[in-house]
């Protein structure tokens, strides 16, 4: 699964990658420093596994990873070409959701291609591109399916139908995302490869001076803009998380961050935030040898889900043995659990839930 870090040039994409990734992909005062995108590998931070990991005094911990992307700034006539252009959006296509970061602070020292700093502007200029190029798909796609409509195919008429409908609304500058899809619709969503469609999570690139400060007009602005895809809104100072995450030291990290009234760092709100968006959820296993934290969709079964351990776990797959995370914090122990009848059997139609500390039985 990718997230794909994606705003107008310059707004500070390639300073949130490397804070998160703990990379140094060039990152500097000019449009288009980045021309092919970046990828790193995330952890999903979870206090779970350490608690977990005291528990059973593992050896190892293992966190739930996902992949990020770093793609190059978009401008306006993007889906005709313009800047990177196709190469661009070629690159969002390939993404499962969009971390959408937006620059939302005054300095006449950072250059913006656009005249000066508006975040609505700048998300609606990045919106509408995806917007034509998903018109421009729709368009081909309808005329393969042309055809098949002729001969009363019903299942491409129900398909026409449908992007009839997506098309009426991009062309009132409707994002696709933002219509409600029925059960029916769901059915053919696998074959249609919209960009507006992807789900999205905004990052608002404060000045350090307005950590912690509620009352950032284009903070309030953004939020408003995003209660419309019922998406999350995440301030953060880029060019602090990149400081922050070039501390090695825990207790002098925890130290910079109680000292700015900070919980937790931006960044790990944002990988989990975007963990959520992607639909992912993490069973964990624990023992002495390691505490880990797998990935999988919600939804997925107890068969699906061994076989993320191991392809015979699934194949031989007899029944999963699972306590819920939070019975086994509260309790202190797996046979505290086990007393308390806590310690369920689940077989094949087990759907598993986050949290979920398993431990798989098979044959093969």
């Amino acid at each position: 699964m990718q997230l794909g870090i994606v705003g107008l040039p310059n707004v500070g994409k390639s300073t949130l990658f490397n804070a998160i990734t703990k990379s140094s992909a060039q990152a500097a005062n000019y449009p288009f420093c980045t021309i092919d995108p970046n990828v790193g590998i995330v952890q999903v931070a979870d206090d779970r596994l350490e608690f977990l990991g005291k528990l059973y005094k593992s050896q190892k911990i293992s966190y739930a990873t996902i992949e990020v992307v770093d793609i190059a700034g978009l401008v306006k006539g993007a889906s005709k070409g313009e800047g990177l252009g196709n190469k661009f959006l070629g690159n969002i296509r390939s993404v499962d959701a969009i971390i959408h970061m937006v620059r939302c602070f005054d300095d006449g020292n950072v250059t913006h291609v656009e005249s000066g700093t508006d975040p609505v502007r700048d998300i609606e200029i990045i919106d509408l591109e995806l917007i034509l190029a998903d018109m421009a798909w729709i368009d081909r796609r309808m005329e393969k399916l042309s055809k098949q409509v002729k001969a009363m195919d019903i299942h491409a008429v129900k398909e026409m139908d449908l992007l009839n409908r997506i098309q009426d609304s991009l062309e009132e500058g409707i994002p696709a995302r933002r219509l409600d899809y029925s059960e029916d619709d769901m059915l053919y969503m696998d074959d249609i490869y919209l960009l507006s469609l992807k789900p999205v999570l905004y990052v608002a690139n404060i000045s350090e001076d307005d950590i912690g400060n509620e009352d950032n007009k284009y903070l309030k602005e953004i939020t408003a803009y995003a209660a419309n895809d019922k998406a999350l809104v995440i301030p953060l100072s880029a060019r602090l998380e990149e400081e922050i995450s070039a501390l090695d030291d825990e207790e002098e990290r925890d130290e910079f961050l109680k000292d700015l009234g900070l919980q937790q760092t931006g960044l790990e709100a944002v990988v989990r935030a975007g963990y959520d968006l992607l639909g992912l959820i993490s069973f964990i296993t624990a023992g002495p040898t390691e505490v880990r934290a797998w990935t999988i969709t919600r939804g997925t079964r107890a068969p699906q889900a061994a076989g993320k351990i191991h392809s015979d776990m699934e194949r031989g797959f007899i029944r999963a043995e699972i306590v819920a995370f939070d019975d086994l914090y509260k309790l202190g122990s797996y046979n505290a659990a086990r007393e308390k009848g806590l310690v369920r059997s689940e077989g094949k139609t087990y759907v598993m839930q986050d949290g979920d500390v398993t431990l798989i039985r098979f044959n093969v």
